[in-house]
């Protein structure tokens, strides 16, 4: 599943995951290091509150900021619809929260460069991500249920990550902004990581 559809996100939504990120635990994603060490970029740099950036960025940042904080919006969306269903098996859980945890931290501090940087933060128009899910997908993930909706989330979530990893390719090779390049390589390593286990947890479904 290559999924290449853009679903566009309301400022609000992306606002709402951007408070939410402060309630999350940073000590959870770093609870799981044992079975997810690609977990930890998630709290291993400095608080999100006071993203670190050397000023000096380019083009391809400020794209790789823009584009990943709607695509990581969505995940955290998708991870929230799978975590208030009933009857989904404990492992799929658990991966829900990681993502959930890693990646509402990640949208505050990438909002925080663009805000430094003097960019907007909303996604310029016209321009689509890679493994993003379309209106009908999410429907059809709000709607399963039990083992049906955790094979479903794990497959998108595959397709999802698999695009999260070319983005952030694309800023380490592309990108100047110090922090910024460093979060891409620290996304492939964990997402990477991820896809190696969604696609463990979906054949012992």
């Amino acid at each position: 599943m290559n999924t290449k559809k853009f679903l566009p996100l309301a400022a609000t939504a992306v606002a709402a995951v951007i408070a939410l990120a402060g309630c999350g635990s940073s000590g959870s994603s770093g609870s799981s290091a044992t079975s997810m060490p690609g977990m930890d970029h998630g709290s291993s740099s400095s608080s999100p509150s006071t993203p670190v950036s050397t000023g000096a960025h380019n083009s391809a940042d400020v794209m790789f900021a823009q584009m990943m904080i709607p695509h990581h919006a969505q995940a955290v969306e998708m991870s929230d619809m799978i975590l208030k269903k009933q009857d989904i098996p404990a492992e799929v859980t658990a991966l829900a929260t990681r993502i959930k945890d890693a990646q509402g931290p990640e949208i505050e501090k990438m909002t925080g460069w663009l805000q430094s940087w003097g960019e907007s933060t909303q996604m310029p128009t016209g321009h689509s991500m890679d493994g993003m899910m379309g209106a009908e997908d999410m429907t059809k993930l709000e709607a399963a249920q039990g083992v049906e909706a955790a094979k479903l989330f794990l497959t998108q979530m595959i397709a999802h990550h698999e695009g999260a990893v070319t983005m952030a390719k694309t800023e380490t090779t592309d990108g100047k902004d110090t922090a910024a390049v460093q979060l891409s390589k620290d996304i492939v390593s964990a997402q990477e990581t991820e896809i190696k286990e969604m696609q463990t947890l979906l054949a012992s479904l």
